[in-house]
């Protein structure tokens, strides 16, 4: 009896060696993974903030940096040229936009001449500017006496612009009775007469020049 329970005992050791040798340590099992917002980015669609070419690789938009160089414009170039009768607005339009704004948005007229003006009749008053749009006096006086007439409140139906070529000249019957020289050429004229004109550059400032004229100064 003694011998049975001795072998007994010895068995139940052995088996409980045995399991405790062999067991895994058991893990806590995994909590699945929190959704992502319905409306946020897949991790696919994801930028970082710092590309490798630059931030404009991101979106395929162009960069600050990486910004178009603008057009450099050759106005002697006879296809940018404008001809014969034409428009205040065909000065608004590219490549004369740039310079027509620039030129007539800087320019300040003197205000004691423009007080000055303000106070001429302009009933019987025209005026014809000959202008190159090649020339680059013409460029940089044009857009000043435009600001000039409209502070002066000078009917702009009452001013007619005529563009011509390198050699001064105009595709006008009417043209070569202005006798032009050099342009720009402001002309003004009272009931259909000549008043004055002022030719290429002022004597001493385009409003200045202009009140001179209108009232024999």
């Amino acid at each position: 009896m003694r011998i049975f329970l001795i072998i007994t005992i010895i068995a139940a050791m052995a088996v409980m060696a045995g399991c405790g040798s062999s067991r895994k340590p058991r893990t806590a099992p995994a909590e699945p993974a929190p959704a992502a917002p319905p409306d946020a980015p897949a991790p696919a669609e994801s930028y970082p903030e710092v590309a490798p070419f630059g931030n404009a690789a991101l979106a395929g938009k162009p960069g600050e940096e990486e910004a178009a160089t603008p057009h450099v414009w050759d106005f002697r170039d006879a296809t940018t040229w404008l001809l014969g009768d034409i428009n205040r607005g065909m000065l608004l339009n590219r490549p004369h936009s740039e310079w027509f704004l620039d030129g007539y948005q800087e320019y300040q007229p003197d205000p004691t001449f423009m007080s000055e003006l303000v106070e001429q009749e302009t009933d019987d008053l025209t005026i014809t500017i000959v202008l190159g749009t090649w020339c680059p006096d013409s460029r940089r006086e044009v857009p000043r006496f435009m600001k000039i007439v409209d502070l002066w409140g000078f009917p702009r139906d009452k001013i007619r612009f005529i563009g011509v070529d390198i050699n001064k000249i105009a595709p006008l019957a009417d043209y070569k009775e202005l006798g032009i020289e050099r342009v720009p050429t402001f002309i003004f004229y009272e009931n259909y007469s000549e008043k004055g004109r002022i030719i290429e550059v002022p004597v001493t400032s385009l409003e200045q020049d202009t009140r001179n004229i209108l009232t024999g100064k």
